[in-house]
């Protein structure tokens, strides 16, 4: 099958879309299938052969995040020609409603078009503005998926219709055969994500580290991502700054034995997550989780039975659950044997079963329609069957 992926978000700035997209382009790839990305990215980006470059894209603030959209005459001259020569067989949007790459794609494509839909935003006046605009690009879709349920909700508040809920897809042995790294092992807690984006929580994570660290002063804080490192740590005591680490950007091999290595993952996310992509890896890697209790999150973790919840935004009750679990390994390997067994769920050999299950309805359906169509015109035509 000739399979098209459409990318909303700059490929040189890692996030969870990017990383889904990524892996199922790969994942189609190694069962034989011919695949392209078409996505932003700046020109000195190096990209993997099957992604081609829909040119730089701009930050534009939504949904408490930054996403880097690409959008314009030139985006939608490139996405023409990438239809043109790529003559797929089916095309994959990922966030067709952004003003982005997805929504030039869904103007342009003929054919069956699948859409997956990966935010959540029970409040967003942009959708509910834009939906006039969007409406005639959306009845072209053949079929929806929504990486949640909240992600769905959001759907069908903003944008009508319905979709099939087929989750974000993790390869989990690569996690799990991951070999943990001596000096990010011992008492320590794990945080991986942008340093600058408040929604990802290191805030709230750092007014509970004060009260962690009076419990268990042996205690480390390892923080993976970017951002200003200075600026994280100035409400700390100057005396507690010490016992935070700073690994910056880590590689796909890093965040592995990162998650694999520390004795707690903390998220402390605090909204604008539809799904939660870093703890079904952390997960994969058999770590113990611990996470404000977002709805997606919940239901990420099993609703508690998978990963332990805290009070969103709530440091207080974040450092007492993080003490609670510091201080008790038999719960923490309890997490850890009912996380790896949940996590299976998101295994690539079965998300991506699932999503090509999707590929083959709408290209079936569409040939199927393409032969009603071509003998209804013969019928009218007089002709006879072959």
């Amino acid at each position: 099958m000739r399979i098209g992926i459409v990318c909303p978000y700059s490929w040189d700035v890692p996030g969870g879309v990017q990383f889904h997209i990524r892996d199922l382009a790969e994942y189609f790839i190694r069962l034989g299938h011919e695949v392209s990305v078409l996505a932003p990215a700046d020109d000195d980006t190096p990209l993997p052969p099957y992604v081609v470059s829909a040119g730089r894209a701009v930050p534009v603030p939504y949904n408490g995040s930054v996403a880097r959209l690409n959008f314009g005459f030139l985006s939608a001259a490139r996405v023409r020609r990438w239809l043109h020569e790529g003559r797929f067989d089916v095309i994959h949007i990922h966030e067709p409603a952004s003003p982005s790459l997805g929504l030039l794609a869904c103007w342009a494509a003929q054919g069956p078009i699948v859409a997956t839909f990966h935010t959540s935003n029970p409040r967003s006046r942009a959708m509910i503005a834009a939906y006039a605009i969007l409406q005639a690009a959306l009845e072209k879709i053949s079929a929806r998926i929504a990486v949640s349920e909240y992600a769905r909700r959001t759907l069908v508040e903003h944008l009508g219709g319905d979709a099939v809920v087929i989750p974000n897809g993790v390869d989990v042995d690569f996690f799990a055969k991951a070999k943990p790294k001596p000096e990010w092992q011992g008492d320590t807690i794990g945080f991986m994500g942008r340093i600058d984006e408040p929604r990802k929580g290191l805030p709230v994570l750092m007014r509970a580290l004060p009260k962690i660290l009076a419990a268990r002063p042996q205690t480390r804080l390892l923080v993976a991502g970017r951002g200003d490192e200075k600026e994280a740590v100035e409400t700390l005591p100057e005396d507690l700054r010490p016992r935070v680490e700073f690994l910056g950007m880590i590689s796909d091999e890093e965040k592995a034995r990162f998650l694999r290595s520390v004795d707690l993952y903390v998220a402390p996310n605090t909204g604008g997550e539809s799904f939660g992509i870093i703890l079904v890896e952390a997960m994969s890697a058999q770590a113990a989780v611990l996470a404000s209790d977002l709805d997606a999150f919940a239901q990420v973790l099993d609703r508690g039975a998978a990963g332990e919840l805290f009070a969103n935004e709530d440091a207080d009750a974040l450092a007492d659950a993080a003490v609670r679990l510091l201080e008790n390994p038999q719960r923490r390997e309890e997490l850890r044997r009912r996380g790896g067994a949940h996590v299976r769920r998101f295994d690539w050999s079965t998300v991506g079963a699932e999503i090509l299950s999707v590929y083959e309805t709408v290209t079936e359906g569409a040939a199927a329609v393409a032969a009603d169509e071509r003998a209804s015109l013969r019928a009218r035509l007089g002709l006879a069957r072959d």
